[in-house]
């Protein structure tokens, strides 16, 4: 098993993405358990690729092209900054979106969610094992790359349930507030489920941290 403690594991994740005129970087947020921590659900092993080689070149790739984006702008080269808005999104999706999917997680996650998040879920999609099967079909149906994801439609006020391709963010891209986030990436599973995404789907439940969820629910709503 790896293991790994994440120094200053109550730093709150820096944010996402920063304003293109600032000179702040993004960083790398560490994680609030050990690379072995989820297991047997998830390995140790894809714990450490996934975090500090995957997630950790969505950072750097991002901070580059952050760079190169605030040159272009400097130099009022439209062509360049357009050129370079997949990268951006892409690279910044995929910051933001782990960045929301390490707190998701928890050794101590599973079971069910409680009080007001529960009843919107059991309002919105009819029972929890509902909602369940729902996000894991949805998940597991997604062709190649990317997430299944349970949003908040604040316009709505409803809980909806969405898959996005690659690293597309889910607010970003859809206006849906992020709750959960569910990646299908074959390197968030293939060392230990191999093709076998289901698998991988039906295990996850186990660790998905309802607290973090819930808190999410809470402060979209304010």
């Amino acid at each position: 098993m790896l293991s790994r403690v994440a120094s200053g594991s109550s730093r709150k994740l820096a944010p996402a993405l920063g304003c293109l005129g600032s000179r702040q970087k993004h960083s790398l947020p560490d994680l609030p358990y050990d690379y072995g921590a989820l297991e047997p659900y998830i390995d140790g092993q894809i714990m450490q690729l996934h975090h500090n080689k995957h997630h950790a070149a969505y950072v750097n790739n991002l901070n580059i092209t952050e760079e190169k984006y605030r040159e272009a702008l400097t130099k009022g080269d439209v062509t360049t900054q357009i050129a370079l808005q997949s990268a951006l999104k892409f690279n910044g999706g995929g910051h933001i979106n782990h960045s929301i999917f390490w707190t998701n997680l928890s050794p101590n996650g599973g079971g069910e969610p409680k009080g007001e998040l529960l009843e919107a879920i059991k309002r919105d999609f009819g029972s929890f094992e509902k909602f369940k099967e729902k996000l894991t079909a949805i998940s597991v149906g997604v062709q190649g790359s990317g997430w299944g994801w349970l949003g908040f439609n604040k316009d709505q006020g409803r809980l909806q349930i969405v898959a996005c391709s690659n690293q597309d963010p889910l607010q970003g891209t859809t206006g849906l507030i992020p709750l959960l986030g569910i990646d299908v990436w074959e390197h968030a599973y293939y060392l230990q489920y191999k093709n076998v995404r289901l698998d991988y789907l039906k295990a996850i439940w186990n660790v998905i941290n309802w607290e973090n969820v819930t808190e999410r629910y809470t402060a979209c709503k304010k």
